[in-house]
């Protein structure tokens, strides 16, 4: 507002208030402070509040590629507001089959699903935008093959003798009707060439020849169907079943092990999910014993090829920050999301 503007309502509101005193005071007595939510010694903005619009967008829209772009590492405190108050709708990026599945299996909604996603797929990508990446397939160089979709499925390799690459395939044929399906099926939909050696897929095709064909799948409602249905039978299940054995249900504990089975393993080593429950105690008190998970984790998780250092810290100090926030349930948190995820990846 310019100057002469300022003036001009500077003049309007005295001659109300001369005029109105009484009325004016009674307002005032009135009006009640606005409420607003915090967490660890700062105030939120009332932007932050907002309730996500809800909207409608079929599934192979990829909703996220059309929000705005996530404000960059070092983002003002006004860039963080703004963003979590132009948030969509958590829903609109799952469909409503998948929903429905995550909600009857793990007893987490939509809003929380995609806040553990972009949790998870910070460190994996540098992006908060998740469903860009049914489609993502890569080989990063680690000894596990190709790297596939959102959260990483792999053909295999020497450092990878057990991949989940196998079972997604699996899957993908069965979505697509198969009434025995296979991994050798869905290559053969695909115009894949491929085959299955000592537990790994290797693929016959060039790198570049098979990249293109995952990619092609961005959008295809049966692969994303499949890659949610893989992630929940090697992860996600297992995950949820060792919060619950505990007596916690947050969704800030399942996707903190969902994290750590995804980039460490389920089961199996020391380095797994499996390994450092083993050594996280017994606390029957939450948040003792994620602090202490949190800390097992850390000790490990730029080792092995898990995370490239000091990657592997940053994405478990995502998690242990929002314990101590107070943002155990991933409700109304797209700001508290924020925060955590602006580090810059190595």
């Amino acid at each position: 507002m310019n100057n002469a503007n300022k003036q001009a309502t500077a003049r309007k509101k005295l001659t109300v208030f001369l005029l109105s005193f009484t009325l004016l005071g009674s307002m005032i007595a009135m009006s009640g402070p606005v409420p607003v939510k915090a967490f660890a010694d700062e105030q939120v903005s009332d932007a932050e509040q907002l309730e996500p619009t809800e909207i409608s967008i079929p599934i192979e829209t990829d909703i996220n590629a059309e929000l705005n772009a996530s404000p960059s590492a070092g983002a003002s405190e006004a860039d963080v507001q703004a963003f979590a108050a132009a948030a969509g709708s958590h829903d609109a990026n799952f469909s409503p089959e998948t929903l429905q599945f995550l909600k009857a299996n793990t007893g987490l909604d939509g809003e929380q699903w995609d806040n553990i996603m972009k949790l998870v797929n910070k460190p994996e990508q540098d992006d908060l935008n998740w469903t860009k990446y049914y489609g993502y397939c890569e080989d990063i160089g680690d000894d596990r093959g190709y790297t596939i979709g959102i959260f990483g499925a792999t053909t295999g390799g020497p450092n990878d003798e057990g991949p989940d690459g196998p079972e997604l395939f699996k899957e993908y044929d069965r979505a697509k009707g198969a009434s025995n399906p296979s991994v050798e099926g869905a290559l053969k939909r695909l115009g894949i060439n491929g085959k299955m050696k000592n537990g790994i897929l290797v693929i016959s095709d060039s790198e570049s020849k098979f990249v293109k064909k995952i990619n092609s799948l961005q959008n295809d409602a049966a692969w994303r169907e499949a890659m949610w249905r893989t992630f929940y039978n090697v992860y996600i299940k297992y995950s949820v079943e060792q919060a619950k054995k505990r007596g916690f249900t947050s969704a800030l504990t399942i996707g903190s092990f969902v994290d750590t089975a995804l980039n460490q393993g389920a089961t199996g080593d020391s380095g797994s999910l499996q390994g450092i429950l083993s050594r996280s105690g017994s606390s029957k008190d939450e948040k003792t014993f994620m602090t202490k998970f949190y800390a097992e984790r850390t000790k490990i998780v730029d080792t092995n090829d898990y995370n490239q250092p000091p990657n592997g810290k940053n994405r478990v100090k995502q998690w242990s920050t929002l314990l101590n926030m107070g943002e155990t349930d991933l409700k109304n948190a797209d700001a508290a999301i924020q925060k955590v995820t602006d580090w810059e990846l190595k």
